[in-house]
């Protein structure tokens, strides 16, 4: 089923407060409040000497026949549909994440050479679905990821929970759709992730890790490459998330299918 944004002045206020909106504060007075940003406002935000622009998607815009990530490559324009949870996190994720969005219209505009807008490719699908539902992970302990692989939600959540608060293993959202639905209190989170091998207590810049790889066409070639998180389960991202039974029976944790198989995480010195 569709997924509905409730209207801005019924957004339940608590929602700021919890994770994952709680990590976008910066933004808060583009997110909070009754009235929506305009495009000037969220054109404020950007560097003076960033290329792209945010454009109002009006019948004239779209009158120019371009495609969406034509519009981005060959003139910076970003359309932007006017008082729209979608597109307003979409513009966040440009503001705080200029390097992914940029790797992710590049390939996106070498697959539309390749297949035109009428077709969409395998890695075309994997940018989409990281683009919506991406989150972009780093592991410092690699038995972590013997319970990710077996869908052992209750040994990755609950009896490993303390891996999620020591920096064992680390999450950023990047997908805007997964910022929209947190709009809603309650609702469970699953994130499509791109996971990094890191060295423990190792400073890595996985946002710069995960554009160059985007960009050099080695990530995102196949839907296959992600792995489902339910971010749900991650402590205080969810209100029950502190239960053991939560993590016993939500419906985000769904049993791993028959044949599949995961990437192994991704070593930062291989990109």
């Amino acid at each position: 089923m569709r997924y509905v944004a409730p209207a801005r002045d019924s957004v339940d206020a608590s929602v700021f407060r919890q994770l994952p909106l709680a990590a976008w504060r910066d933004y808060a007075d583009l997110l909070e409040g009754d009235a929506w940003p305009s495009i000037d406002a969220l054109n404020a935000r950007f560097p003076a000497d960033v290329r792209e622009r945010f454009v109002a998607q009006t019948p004239e815009l779209l009158a120019d026949g371009m495609h969406y990530e034509q519009r981005i490559a060959e003139r910076g324009e970003i359309a932007t549909r006017l008082s729209n949870w979608h597109d307003l996190f979409n513009a966040l994720i440009w503001l705080r994440y200029p390097a992914i969005k940029r790797a992710l219209n590049a390939r996106q505009m070498a697959e539309i050479a390749h297949m035109g807008t009428r077709e969409r490719s395998r890695p075309q699908y994997a940018q989409t679905h990281f683009d919506e539902a991406g989150v972009i992970v780093g592991v410092s302990d690699a038995s972590l990821m013997a319970l990710w692989d077996a869908h052992d939600w209750h040994g990755l959540f609950w009896r490993r929970r303390e891996a999620w608060l020591d920096g064992s293993i680390r999450v950023q959202v990047f997908g805007h759709a997964l910022l929209e639905h947190a709009l809603t209190a309650g609702k469970l989170l699953v994130g499509k992730a791109v996971v990094f091998l890191v060295p423990p207590g190792g400073e890595v810049d996985l946002v710069a890790q995960c554009a160059r790889g985007i960009e050099e066409g080695k990530l995102l070639l196949d839907p296959l490459e992600l792995r489902p998180l339910p971010l749900s389960g991650l402590p205080e991202w969810h209100v029950d998330s502190g239960r053991e039974a939560f993590h016993r029976g939500a419906a985000c944790y769904q049993p791993l299918r028959a044949g599949r198989c995961y990437p192994a995480p991704l070593d930062v010195s291989f990109l």
